[in-house]
């Protein structure tokens, strides 16, 4: 069940007649030497802990370490209750969730890394939003997990998911691309559609620097996640309409992990250009002298 690519993938797929999530618990269980149900129940762990942190980031809105966001989560919350939001529901909720995850990581709570700590909000955000919307089972979300892993797995293998390899296309872009696939899988959607919404989102995504303000994971990471969901659910609803991409996920995978060595250093995680180098996000991190905006 190993696969190197996305086109090993499909192939696969095609001649066992499954689909992503259940060729990928297979290739874990093949790899780790566990049973289906040992694999199951990890990721069920990992699905609980998802939960957990969109929960807690709405019931206890606390500051994070860098003090720059804290209490997003909630305030959205409140536009949803109170019925005045501009997105409809799936996209109001992973808005929400995506940027909760993020305020519980940047506060030092647990969270699952999908594929970093950085990009963690966006397949919870994605997924447990449909749960909310459509009534998933649990079971359901799981296996859209386990085909979310496949996508992460292809571009750990393929390319790169670091910030400071890639840029922000490699964090956000990549946790996009398994929630978007993720997503086509749980509506019902072929393993080639699939591969289709993961290879669009990284094709709107491409060339997203990483920027990190004060160097801390809070902004604007916060909001990319929250973007990155939106990237996601848009690239989704174009595969599930049959809408073909003409690039396939493999070449897609090359062309982020080029142009990210392609990005110079101020703008792969090192916190001295892009957002972070503006005299606004100099000043709420205390640094002074010339930034390269003077």
């Amino acid at each position: 069940m190993d696969f190197k690519n996305s086109e090993e993938l499909l192939a696969i797929c095609g001649e066992q007649d499954m689909k992503i999530s259940a060729v990928m618990l297979r290739r874990e269980c093949d790899e780790t030497e566990c049973s289906e149900s040992a694999a199951v129940e990890r990721m069920r762990k990992a699905l609980e802990i998802m939960r957990r942190s969109v929960q807690e980031s709405v019931a206890s809105p606390r500051k994070s370490m860098g003090g720059l966001i804290g209490g997003e989560a909630a305030k959205l919350s409140e536009r949803i209750k109170n019925g005045v939001g501009l997105c409809g529901g799936i996209l109001e909720r992973a808005i929400c969730y995506s940027m909760g995850v993020l305020e519980v990581n940047a506060s030092m709570g647990l969270i699952v890394a999908a594929p970093t700590a950085g990009s963690s909000g966006v397949v919870p955000g994605l997924l447990l939003a449909m749960q909310d919307e459509y009534g998933f089972t649990d079971e359901q979300v799981i296996a859209a997990l386990f085909n979310a892993g496949a996508i992460g797995y292809l571009a750990m293998r393929n390319a790169t998911v670091a910030g400071a390899v890639g840029g922000c296309q490699a964090e956000i872009g990549v946790a996009s691309a398994m929630a978007a696939s993720a997503a086509v899988e749980l509506m019902g959607g072929t393993p080639k559609q699939s591969l289709n919404a993961a290879s669009t989102v990284l094709m709107n995504m491409l060339g997203l620097v990483c920027d990190p303000v004060g160097g801390l994971v809070e902004y604007p990471c916060q909001s990319r996640n929250a973007s990155g969901a939106a990237n996601a659910l848009v690239a989704a609803e174009i595969a599930l309409a049959g809408v073909e991409q003409l690039i396939p996920f493999s070449e897609m995978l090359e062309a982020m992990y080029k142009v990210g060595k392609k990005l110079p250093a101020e703008l792969r995680e090192t916190a001295l250009g892009g957002c972070a180098a503006t005299p606004s996000a100099c000043r709420l991190c205390g640094r002074h002298g010339r930034t390269e905006t003077d």
